[in-house]
């Protein structure tokens, strides 16, 4: 199969899709690797390193959509991009499509194979492509909410971990997956007083094992999340609904009882954001206040950081993208129902049942294309 790997062209994007190494292995599989020119420059991969694996380097877009069979990238296709994919191409990549109805017909109107990093699922349920980055957002949401509380910045000058004789800040975590356990032991180590909201009550005993003393876990409610945003030096909104979007937890009218100069990050901006004030921003222009209240909504976060984020993706995708470049996306999904649950829109037809609920569309079970 000839697999184009794809420079990102979303705002201050810096990852990409393989690292060297990862085309390596599959040059090892007997598959061709078409890399466009500097799409690793941001993660410290040159065109000479993935030359050096066995890539073509390639000069433009156009050309890697033109000849490949599957196209990789780590965030969604943009505009300029929709015209360029093919009908039975397959585009494996983050695709959020539950927040991006412009992007869901576009897909459909391509008829390409659109496989989302996001939904490929285990049978425990858990998300072995979102995992990776679910990791990187969620310590950084720590370290850019700490940052945002300092006065300079806009916060309202708090320290999170505190000093001797003073109160360490208060945290809020809505969400115990992955994102959440990260920031929150991100937080506990500065020190912070935190609690963990969650509406599993295994996950919550999980939590309560084996977290530190300076984190509680709590179920969640809107009446819990509208005592403790009261609080708050820091709110981290880190659910996760599957290929679904994101609900919103914290309302307007919670943010009028917060503390001016409390800082919200928005992990789920992705899925369209779990606090009702939420807008997607860049990593340029990250912040922008609401009744007072800071909101960090960048929708890359791990793009800050491209050289950890680059490579602990490809040690998840590559193992997928070798077997649909080795047995083709049918024989594949037939033998592997992780990538199945990934399919989201096949041949003009949406294949998850989050993303057709989400824009009250049609949806097609994917064993019909199997």
């Amino acid at each position: 199969m000839i697999v184009g790997i794809l420079k990102e062209i979303k705002a201050e994007e810096n990852r990409v899709s393989m690292t060297p190494a990862g085309v390596e292995v599959m040059r090892d599989n007997g598959h061709e690797l078409l890399v466009e020119k500097s799409a690793g420059t941001g993660s410290g991969f040159t065109d000479e390193m993935y030359a050096a694996a066995g890539a073509r380097i390639i000069e433009t877009p156009a050309e890697i959509f033109k000849a490949a069979d599957m196209v990789m990238h780590v965030k969604e296709p943009l505009a300029p991009e929709y015209d360029l994919i093919r009908e039975g191409q397959i585009v494996f990549t983050y695709l959020h499509l539950a927040a991006a109805e412009e992007l869901t017909h576009a897909l459909i109107k391509s008829k390409s194979v659109c496989i989302a990093y996001e939904t490929i699922q285990k049978e425990d349920r858990s998300l072995p492509l979102l995992t990776p980055m679910s990791e990187v957002a969620g310590r950084m949401a720590i370290q850019q909410g700490a940052k945002y509380l300092e006065m300079i910045q806009g916060g309202h000058g708090v320290l999170l971990g505190g000093v001797p004789g003073v109160d360490p800040g208060n945290v809020v975590v809505i969400g115990g997956g992955i994102v959440g356990i990260n920031a929150a032991k991100m937080a506990c180590g500065l020190g912070a007083k935190v609690y963990v909201l969650d509406m599993n009550l295994d996950r919550l005993r999980y939590l309560s094992d084996v977290m530190p003393a300076n984190c509680y876990s709590l179920m969640s409610s809107p009446a819990t999340i509208r005592d403790l945003v009261t609080r708050a030096d820091v709110v981290v909104g880190a659910v996760l609904i599957p290929g679904a979007k994101a609900p919103r937890l914290v309302t307007r009218d919670m943010l009028k009882t917060m503390k001016p100069g409390a800082v919200l990050v928005d992990v789920a901006i992705d899925q369209g954001g779990c606090f009702e004030t939420s807008k997607a921003t860049t990593h340029s222009n990250p912040i922008y206040k609401v009744d007072g209240v800071v909101h960090y909504c960048v929708a890359n976060m791990p793009g800050a950081v491209p050289k950890t984020s680059t490579m602990a993706l490809t040690n998840a995708t590559l193992p997928y993208a070798v077997q649909i470049a080795n047995k083709g996306w049918k024989a594949s999904m037939r033998e592997n129902v992780e990538i199945a649950r990934g399919a989201n829109v096949i041949d003009g037809a949406i294949t998850c049942k989050g993303v057709a609920e989400a824009f009250d569309m049609d949806y097609s079970p994917v064993d019909k294309f199997l």
